[in-house]
């Protein structure tokens, strides 16, 4: 039980300063997101816990800090953490809000931006709509990464009724199955299995996708370091991508159902995918730390 006195430094702190965020949200995938170009942001796994943890801080599926540009080729650096503290190479409804911010900052129509996952160019497409081209989607297992050489079109795993999945990378690790009824899957209680299997030295994110149409998918993920969330871009990009190397599809524009809502994803002949969906600010405060 903190003391008086505690109480009263803290809401003095707050009150002097703390750092500044905003909390954004692509469709109710939430983000903390706090600008470190000018003065670095390099909070402690206890502080990412804490700010993620809805109950005891501000409450989001992954905290991001706008960093410099390491080169003059892109606008803005991105790191990503999970709510579990540790590093995430990529996400891709947390890219469009940081884009949007800084397409805003800059009135400009595109920016590029670096991530651990690779650069990233991000481009307006209407109203608090935003559009990134995620690069090509990797297919070799060393890309994922496995742990070992294996099929990754269909890899030879299973959990439950879930099995034959495709393994991919979009700068991060997936899993994607194709099951007849996403509702029907218990994903909360078999995908942490699939994450600790030690063929997946990095984890992995797992989804569940299911064909609605030739264009049209349905989609539930449990993400790495996050559990399930509303929506995941990457993971979308990754089922839309394994539904046309599978011959599930021979579409290369797909919309994708997630809970929060949807994501349009076009698979490029290069092999890469662009996704384009909504942005949305929720609030802005101060963090402690």
């Amino acid at each position: 039980m903190p003391t008086r006195e505690a109480a009263r430094k803290s809401w003095s702190g707050f009150q002097e300063g703390g750092r500044p965020f905003l909390k954004m949200h692509g469709l109710r995938n939430h983000f903390v997101i706090v600008d470190g170009r000018d003065e670095p942001f390099t909070p402690s796994a206890g502080e990412i816990v804490r700010i993620c943890d809805g109950e005891i801080g501000v409450g989001c599926d992954q905290l991001v800090a706008i960093e410099p540009p390491p080169d003059g080729g892109a606008t803005a650096g991105l790191t990503f953490w999970n709510r579990d503290g540790s590093e995430a190479e990529a996400c891709g409804n947390a890219t469009r809000c940081a884009a949007w911010l800084l397409l805003e900052e800059a009135r400009a129509d595109e920016v590029v931006l670096a991530t651990r996952g690779g650069r990233l160019r991000c481009r307006r497409a209407g109203h608090e709509r935003v559009s990134v081209r995620m690069g090509r989607i990797g297919t070799d297992w060393r890309q994922i990464p496995l742990a070992e050489a294996r099929d990754t079109c269909h890899l030879d795993i299973a959990v439950g009724p879930l099995r034959d999945p495709a393994a991919l990378s979009v700068g991060n690790p997936h899993l994607v199955f194709f099951v007849p009824d996403v509702a029907a899957i218990d994903l909360a209680g078999l995908a942490p299995a699939l994450q600790a299997n030690p063929l997946f030295p990095e984890q992995v994110n797992v989804g569940v996708a299911q064909i609605l149409s030739p264009a049209r998918l349905r989609l539930r993920v449990y993400e790495r370091g996050a559990g399930i969330t509303q929506a995941c871009g990457s993971n979308a990009c990754a089922a839309a991508f394994a539904a046309l190397w599978r011959g599930l599809t021979d579409a290369r524009a797909l919309t994708v159902e997630l809970p929060g809502g949807e994501l349009e994803i076009e698979i490029l002949a290069d092999g890469s995918a662009v996704m384009t969906g909504p942005v949305a600010f929720c609030f802005s405060g101060r963090l402690p730390c």
